[in-house]
């Protein structure tokens, strides 16, 4: 055998093994079983838990979903589980199916009154007020459409955070950051979000600078306009 023809096949032999540790470390994520998981889903007796955010509603399937429509039914039991458990808590998703982004703050009050000479802040104009507006709405809508679709998050079982959160809708009424019980640990809102990600919508967990996270950030922050910011409340 050649040295190119040896060369070859390791290269082979490495990029094969190579991709098997990368599917392996994807499995262990989308399953929770990975570094930091809790085994929070998994497999037992041959079906597949999908376990709700509240680390205690799950869902056993006997083959997991193959569209959005199957991937709704699975959320839709979880959540009624969720709600039968918690009757006295306010849920928001009866009023919430439309798939709304809320406006941005209305900053054209800076057009009134004195901007100050040299002030670095102002003499804005009608043209800076809605290029904020344009490039906040745009963020959260940016948001709104990965927030809809497991194929953006990566879902393995077609599940989209909308099936449990209706227009980013809370079911509980707290504010990050927060001690979370599930995490051990004071998280902030990415924290959560990659936590469902990996076990209500069996996703890898997303960078915190990923485009994506970002975006589904600034959605979510968009839709709890006017929820007071208390921190730390449960």
């Amino acid at each position: 055998m050649s040295r190119r023809i040896q060369l070859a096949f390791a290269i082979a032999l490495f990029a094969a093994a190579a991709c098997g540790q990368k599917k392996s470390k994807l499995d262990q994520t989308a399953t929770g079983s990975g570094a930091g998981g809790s085994g929070a889903t998994g497999s037992a007796g041959g079906k597949t838990e999908v376990r709700l955010c509240d680390n205690v509603t799950t869902v056993a399937l006997d083959q997991l979903p193959k569209d959005r429509g199957e991937a709704q039914a699975v959320a839709d039991q979880l959540m009624d589980q969720w709600r039968r458990q918690h009757p006295d808590q306010e849920w928001e998703a009866a009023v919430r199916r439309s798939w709304t982004v809320k406006p941005p703050f209305d900053n054209s009050y800076v057009l009134q009154g004195e901007q100050a000479e040299g002030n670095a802040y102002g003499h804005y104009t009608k043209m800076d007020v809605l290029a904020w507006a344009r490039e906040n709405e745009r963020a959260a809508m940016e948001g709104a459409r990965v927030f809809h679709s497991g194929d953006e998050l990566g879902s393995t079982i077609s599940v989209s955070c909308d099936m449990c959160h209706p227009d980013a809708a809370n079911t509980h009424p707290e504010t990050y950051p927060k001690f979370q019980v599930q995490l051990g640990r004071v998280a902030l809102l990415r924290d959560m979000i990659n936590w469902c990600l990996q076990h209500p919508v069996r996703a890898p967990a997303m960078a915190a600078d990923d485009p994506r996270m970002r975006a589904m950030e600034a959605y979510i922050l968009a839709q709890r306009q006017g929820t007071p910011l208390n921190y730390g409340k449960h």
